[in-house]
C-alpha cells in the first residue's frame, strides 16, 4: 500500500525485529546483555591462542622452502650430493692511525687461537692479506648449516669483541650470513618496538579526538591489541602448516592488526553512537548496541571476509614468505572481526554513557558532516567533469607504474648502521672475490670438466672477480660438481645480472656441448634473486585475477548489485596503481633519499608490489563496504541515489578519514624501520590509502554513482528503494512504498 505524510527518521536496523534477527544480531544482544560473560570469555579465549602457540612453539621454514626457479633446482642437487657450501665468518682487520706495524697480524693470530678452540668451529682458516696490505681477514667455518649457525654465531661474535678491546688501534669486525642475519633480525625487532611506542599512543590521540572521551578512545586501542596478541598465539599453531619465514609475518600482523582492529571497533563504536543520538537518547546502550549489529556488524563480517580472501590471494605465490604473511594477516583479521562481534557489544553496553562524548564532540561530527556534504555536492552536481578530473589524477599517478624494475634484497642493501654489514661492504673492497659468487652445479659423467673449462672462460672477463682462482669441488661418489664464481658487484647491480646471463645463456651451455646426459643449473645469491623476481612476475597477474574475483563476488554479496561490485573492483585496483606508481616515483631515483632515510638501489623490492596488492585491496574493500553500505542504507529509505551518495559519504566522512588517518600512523610509523622494505610498503600503504580517502571516494566514487543513478544498483534495487516511475519529489514528500 502507499502511505503518505512525513515519516519520522528510522533507522535501518529499527525493523531488525522483524522476522528471525540475523547472527551479529543476536550475537552481541547476548553480549550486551552477559557482559562479564562475554568479556571473561573474549579474555580467556586470548589467553588460550597466546598459551597455545607458546606450547606448540614456531615452526621455522626448512631452507628448502625458499627454493624457487633454476637457482632451487642448483640447491638441491648440491644438498643431495652434500656439496652445499658450508656457513663461514670472516673476521676484517683493518689498520687505522694509531696502528702500529705488526699489530694486525698479531690480532689476526689471536682470532685463529680462540676461533679454533670453540665447539661451533669446524676450521679456522690461515690470515689472508688485502693486496693493498691494509686488512686482513680470517675465514672460520662453522659445523652444521646456516640455521645452527644463527645460534652459534653469537659465540663467535663474543671471542672478536674480546680481541677488538684487547687492540683499540685496530678496527675488527665480524661479519658473514649468520652474523648479519642475527644482526638485521635484531635491529628490526627494536625497530617494531619503536613503531609499536609511536603508532599506540599516536592512534589513542586521534581516536580520542573523534570521540571526546578516553574510554570510548581506548577500547579500540585495546580491541587491536588483543587482536595482535591473540593472533600471534595463532600463528604459532598455523606455522605447523604453513611455516614461519623467519618472522617475516610478525610485522604484518601488527600492522593488520590495527589496522582492522581499530577500523572495525571505530565503525561500530560510531554507529552505536548515532542510534543514541537518532533515539535522542531514550534507548539503552544495550539497545542501541543491537542495532548497530545490524548496520555495521554485518558490514564487520562482510569487510572481514573480503581482507582474509584479498590477503589469501598470496598463497598462490607459492613462496613461504608470501604463505606466511598471508596466514599472520588473515588470523588477525578474523580475529579483529571476532572481537568487534562479541566484547565490544559487551563493553559498549557495560560502560554505558561513560564512552558518550561530550556536546564538543557531537558539535565536531555535526560540522564535520556539514562540510562533506557541501563538498561533495559540487561533484554530484557535474559528475562527468569530476569523474575525469579523479581519473586523470589516478592515472598520472599510476603511470611511472609501467618503468617498474623490481630487485632483490641482499647483504648491500641492509642498512650500513649494522656494523656487520658495513664490514661486508669493506671485506668484499679489500677481498673481491668474497662477495656474491655464483654457485654452478653439474651432473653426470665427469661432472668437474666442464666446469674447469667453465673456470677458464672466466679469466679475464671483469664481470668475475680476478684475485683468486675458483676451485672445482666433486662429490663423494663423483656424478655431481660445484664451482663458485665470486662476482666483484653488489649482488643487485646490473654487472651481476649480466655476468648471470653470460654463465647460463652463453659460457656454460658452450661447455657442456656434445657431453650428453648432464644436468646444470646455477644459484647463489645472484641467481636466487633474480628467479625470485621473476618469480613475483609471473604469479603476479594470478594473485590480481584471484583477489579481483574475489572482491568482486563479497562486494556482490554485500550489495546485491553486480555495478557495484565492479565499480569497487576497478577503485580497489586504481588505489594499488597508485601506490606502484608512486613506488616507483619514490625509490626508483634519488631525490628523496634524505627525506625518506634510505639510499636508491634503483628498483623496487620484488616482495612488495604483492604485498601492497594484497593487503591494500583488502583495506580498499573495507572503505568500500562501509561507505557504500551508508549510502545504500540511505536508498532503502526511499532517498534518490544522487542524494543518498551525498547523505551516506557525508554521514561516514568522519568516521571514515579518522579510520585513514590512523591507518596512515600506523604505516607512517614503519618508515621509522631502517630497512628500505619495510619503508617502501609504508610509502605504498600510506599514499594508497590517503588518496583512497580523498580522490577515489571523495571524487571518483560519488560522481560515478551521480552518473549512473539509480542503475547502480543493478540488477537488484534494495529494499524500499522508489520504484522507477516514481518521482523523486513524492520521496521528498513522505510519498514512499512500504
Amino acid at each position: 500500500m502507499r502511505r503518505t505524510g512525513q515519516q519520522p527518521p528510522t533507522s535501518p536496523g529499527s525493523r531488525i525485529s522483524r522476522g528471525r534477527a540475523p547472527v551479529t544480531v543476536r550475537t552481541a544482544r547476548w553480549c550486551a546483555t552477559h557482559p562479564w560473560k562475554a568479556i571473561a570469555g573474549w579474555v580467556l579465549l586470548v589467553v588460550v591462542c597466546i598459551g597455545a602457540g607458546a606450547a606448540a612453539g614456531t615452526n621455522k621454514g626448512s631452507f628448502a622452502d625458499f627454493w624457487i626457479g633454476e637457482a632451487g633446482r642448483a640447491e638441491a642437487m648440491a644438498s643431495g650430493s652434500g656439496l652445499t657450501p658450508p656457513p663461514v665468518e670472516q673476521v676484517l682487520i683493518e689498520r687505522t692511525a694509531r696502528t702500529s706495524g705488526d699489530e694486525p697480524s698479531v690480532a689476526a693470530e689471536e682470532i685463529r687461537r680462540r676461533m679454533e678452540t670453540l665447539p661451533a668451529v669446524e676450521k679456522v682458516d690461515a690470515p689472508a692479506t688485502s693486496s693493498g696490505g691494509d686488512a686482513v681477514r680470517v675465514a672460520v667455518t662453522l659445523r652444521g648449516d646456516r640455521e645452527t649457525a644463527k645460534k652459534d654465531v653469537e659465540t663467535l661474535l663474543a671471542q672478536t669483541a674480546e680481541v677488538r678491546r684487547a687492540h683499540p688501534g685496530l678496527t675488527i669486525e665480524q661479519t658473514g650470513s649468520a652474523s648479519i642475519s642475527v644482526a638485521v633480525n635484531d635491529k628490526q625487532g627494536q625497530d617494531l618496538q619503536r613503531t609499536e611506542m609511536i603508532s599506540l599512543p599516536v592512534t589513542f590521540l586521534i581516536l580520542f579526538v573523534v570521540f571526546g572521551a578516553v574510554l570510548a578512545a581506548g577500547i579500540p586501542v585495546l580491541l587491536a591489541l588483543f587482536s595482535f596478541a591473540g593472533a600471534v598465539g595463532l600463528y604459532g599453531l598455523a606455522s605447523w602448516i604453513f611455516p614461519d619465514a623467519g618472522g617475516a609475518a610478525l610485522s604484518v600482523i601488527f600492522m593488520m592488526g590495527m589496522a582492522v582492529g581499530v577500523d572495525y571497533s571505530l565503525f561500530y563504536l560510531k554507529r552505536a553512537r548515532e542510534e543514541r543520538e537518532r533515539s535522542g537518547g531514550t534507548i539503552s546502550h544495550a539497545r542501541a548496541v543491537e542495532l548497530a549489529a545490524a548496520t555495521s556488524g554485518r558490514a564487520v563480517v562482510d569487510s572481514g571476509f573480503a581482507v582474509a580472501l584479498s590477503v589469501a590471494g598470496l598463497y598462490l605465490v607459492g613462496d613461504v614468505i608470501f604463505s606466511s604473511i598471508a596466514t599472520g594477516a588473515i588470523l588477525v583479521t578474523l580475529v579483529a572481526v571476532g572481537g568487534s562481534l562479541t566484547v565490544l557489544p559487551a563493553l559498549l553496553a557495560r560502560l554505558g554513557h561513560r564512552t558518550d562524548g561530550g556536546r564538543l564532540a557531537r558539535r565536531r561530527r555535526e560540522g564535520g558532516e556539514g562540510v562533506w556534504a557541501a563538498l561533495l555536492r559540487p561533484v554530484v552536481r557535474r559528475p562527468l567533469v569530476a569523474l575525469l578530473a579523479g581519473v586523470a589524477a589516478t592515472v598520472a599517478l599510476a603511470a611511472p607504474a609501467l618503468g617498474m624494475r623490481l630487485g632483490t634484497e641482499g647483504k648491500e642493501t641492509f642498512p650500513d648502521s649494522i656494523p656487520a654489514v658495513a664490514a661486508y661492504d669493506r671485506l668484499v673492497t679489500a677481498f673481491p672475490s668474497e662477495g656474491p659468487a655464483h654457485l654452478v652445479l653439474v651432473r653426470g659423467e665427469d661432472p668437474a670438466a666442464p666446469l674447469r673449462k667453465l673456470a677458464v672462460a672466466t679469466r679475464g672477463d671483469a664481470l668475475f672477480a680476478q684475485d683468486r682462482a675458483p676451485v672445482v669441488r666433486v662429490a663423494e661418489d663423483g656424478r655431481t660438481a660445484l664451482l663458485a664464481l665470486p662476482v666483484p658487484h653488489a649482488a643487485n647491480s646490473p654487472e651481476a645480472a649480466r655476468s648471470l646471463a653470460q654463465i647460463r645463456e652463453r659460457l656454460l651451455p658452450a661447455v657442456v656441448v656434445g657431453t650428453p646426459g648432464l644436468q646444470w643449473a646455477v644459484s647463489g645469491e645472484i641467481a636466487a634473486g633474480a628467479d625470485y623476481a621473476a618469480h613475483q612476475e609471473q604469479r603476479l597477474p594470478w594473485v590480481i585475477l584471484f583477489v579481483s574475483l574475489a572482491t568482486l563476488a563479497i562486494m556482490h554479496v554485500a550489495f546485491r548489485s553486480v555495478v557495484m561490485a565492479a565499480l569497487g573492483t576497478v577503485l580497489n585496483l586504481a588505489a594499488v596503481l597508485v601506490a606502484w606508481g608512486v613506488l616507483t616515483l619514490v625509490f626508483q631515483g634519488t631525490w628523496a633519499e634524505g627525506l625518506l632515510g634510505f639510499e636508491s638501489l634503483g628498483f623496487v623490492g620484488s616482495r612488495t608490489p604483492l604485498m601492497v596488492f594484497a593487503i591494500l585491496v583488502g583495506l580498499s574493500t573495507d572503505y568500500q563496504i562501509f561507505v557504500v553500505s551508508r549510502i545504500r542504507e540511505a536508498v532503502r529509505r526511499g532517498v534518490p541515489t544522487r542524494e543518498a551518495v551525498v547523505d551516506g559519504i557525508a554521514g561516514s566522512a568522519s568516521v571514515v578519514t579518522s579510520a585513514a588517518v590512523i591507518m596512515v600512523s600506523v604505516f607512517v610509523s614503519f618508515l621509522f624501520i631502517d630497512r628500505i622494505e619495510m619503508k617502501q610498503i609504508a610509502v605504498g600503504l600510506t599514499v594508497a590509502v590517503l588518496f583512497d580517502a580523498i580522490v577515489l571516494r571523495a571524487v571518483i566514487l560519488p560522481s560515478a554513482m551521480a552518473l549512473l543513478g539509480d542503475r547502480a544498483w543493478w540488477p537488484n534495487r534494495p529494499t524500499g528503494m522508489p520504484a522507477p516511475g516514481l518521482r523523486s519529489g513524492a520521496v521528498a514528500e513522505g510519498k514512499v512504498l512500504v
